[in-house]
């Protein structure tokens, strides 16, 4: 018997009851920086020194966290479904947790590659400094989208979430795009499970939206639970 496709969207609030900051504060600043100072290709260029101890800093700070009861809960989906989360996140918590199956939308904090060859990527857990080059002398970066960069995986994404039997959103406001845009890709009878304290979407929207106002930890091990019972 075949199994039924779950996808799951997640956004910052699946990582920031592991410890792992968010980012972005109220008045738009990163950790205090302009976003356009750490995270666009004209940043990087003005100020590469600025930009890569940005990184090195999430990166450190990604070493010393753990995937959280919300992680845990989607891996033991996979025992009664077939599971593709799509993140909006650059940890890598779900697969720490043990997910098996993880895009990430917007690039990952523990890989970096080349600024000549963006299919040139590297595993690093280290900081990332100047004169970290490839084998080639080109200068290595984050393996990051940045802000006016395309979205190389969000194709894959689009396709996988119209698959979706069940699609599951988590800790996202639903705001960026284009990765606010999946939802609109999943079939139009299937039911759609939101999992957010602040949920900023209305129900009336969708067919069969259920709006779960609770955070990561409380609402995903209560959801999957319901789930896997069904």
């Amino acid at each position: 018997m075949t199994k039924k496709k779950i996808v799951v969207l997640t956004g910052a609030g699946m990582s920031a009851e592991s410890g792992l900051k968010t980012f972005r504060d109220a008045n738009g600043l990163w950790e205090g920086h302009d976003v356009m100072e750490v995270a666009s290709p004209q940043g990087f260029a003005k100020n590469p020194e600025l930009v890569l101890e940005f990184y090195n800093q999430r990166r450190r700070q990604l070493l010393e966290v753990s995937p959280n009861t919300g992680h845990q809960a989607l891996v033991t989906l996979e025992e009664h479904f077939d599971v593709s989360i799509v993140t909006q996140n650059v940890d890598n918590l779900h697969e720490q947790a043990g997910s098996s199956n993880v895009i990430h939308l917007h690039g990952e904090l523990f890989k970096v590659r080349s600024i000549a060859n963006e299919n040139h990527v590297l595993d690093w857990k280290k900081d990332l400094v100047l004169g970290d080059l490839d084998e080639n002398g080109h200068q290595l970066r984050p393996h990051i989208v940045w802000f006016g960069e395309m979205v190389p995986m969000l194709e894959t994404a689009a396709y996988i979430t119209q698959q979706a039997d069940i699609l599951i959103i988590i800790g996202t406001s639903m705001q960026v795009y284009p990765a606010a845009s999946l939802i609109n890709y999943a079939p139009q009878e299937t039911p759609i499970y939101f999992v957010d304290p602040r949920p900023n979407i209305s129900a009336s929207g969708y067919k069969n939206l259920v709006i779960i106002s609770t955070t990561a930890t409380e609402g995903v091990p209560t959801l999957v639970a319901q789930l896997s019972r069904n």
